[in-house]
């Protein structure tokens, strides 16, 4: 597992990365709680489905009445099962904190709603022939590493290994933790049907949106550290 290491300094509490992990806890507490039929009903409601997303013989107003471009943004809060949202809240926390401290709470959500709305269309339009529903918050976890990577090119991260029947704390270059993250994901496309229908060009296609976001985000986040 990854672990934050510590900064001197007593930051502000992190609300936005605490609002996302509450919001996604509750809604995947609340599915739980639901019979199975309905279960599988609300998530393909609310998750993005490539075909009725690009779907070409359905007018403009439809889309807008149905809602249908606004599940980009509801499907980044549903997940399938206890794996599935561990694994995109540790992500999420671990890199999520740090990236909060420098851009700002709000700046930060919007970069984790906006840019994982965006990963997700990228996504539908690699599956556009898909009628099963995108969800998670890979997409916009993806993003939130990717402004990371490009905000701490230097940082360091403490990686908790076993050796043995000993676990050994070290310290590892983010930048290489986060580059093996992104090939794996670069693999998985050209591989990702032999393990499932994933949208792994979701979480590339996140990755470069929160690079390019933290790059143009300098101006303002030298002024806030001014301030």
């Amino acid at each position: 597992m990854f672990v934050q290491l510590q900064s001197r300094h007593k930051p502000a509490p992190p609300w936005a990365t605490l609002l996302v992990v509450a919001v996604c806890v509750i809604v995947f507490l609340w599915l739980a709680t639901l019979p199975e039929g309905r279960r599988a009903a609300v998530i393909t409601q609310w998750g993005t489905v490539p075909a009725a997303l690009l779907d070409a013989n359905v007018t403009w107003l439809r889309q807008l009445t149905e809602l249908r471009a606004a599940r980009l943004v509801t499907a980044i809060f549903i997940h399938a099962d206890w794996l599935h949202i561990t694994g995109n809240l540790l992500f999420l926390i671990v890199f999520s904190v740090p990236t909060e401290r420098v851009l700002g709470s709000l700046r930060l959500l919007a970069l984790f709603v906006i840019g994982g709305a965006l990963a997700n269309l990228i996504g539908a339009y690699t599956l556009a022939s898909t009628s099963a529903p995108l969800i998670g918050s890979s997409g916009a976890v993806s993003t939130v590493v990717g402004a990371y990577f490009a905000l701490f090119p230097r940082a360091r991260l403490g990686l908790v290994l076993p050796l043995g029947v000993f676990l050994e704390f070290v310290r590892i270059p983010a930048p290489l933790l986060i580059g093996f993250w992104a090939m794996l994901q670069l693999l998985f496309t050209y591989v990702g049907p032999a393990f499932g229908a994933v949208a792994w060009w979701t979480h590339i296609g996140g990755f470069v949106i929160g690079i390019v976001f933290a790059l143009l985000s300098r101006p303002a986040i030298a002024r806030r550290l001014r301030d």
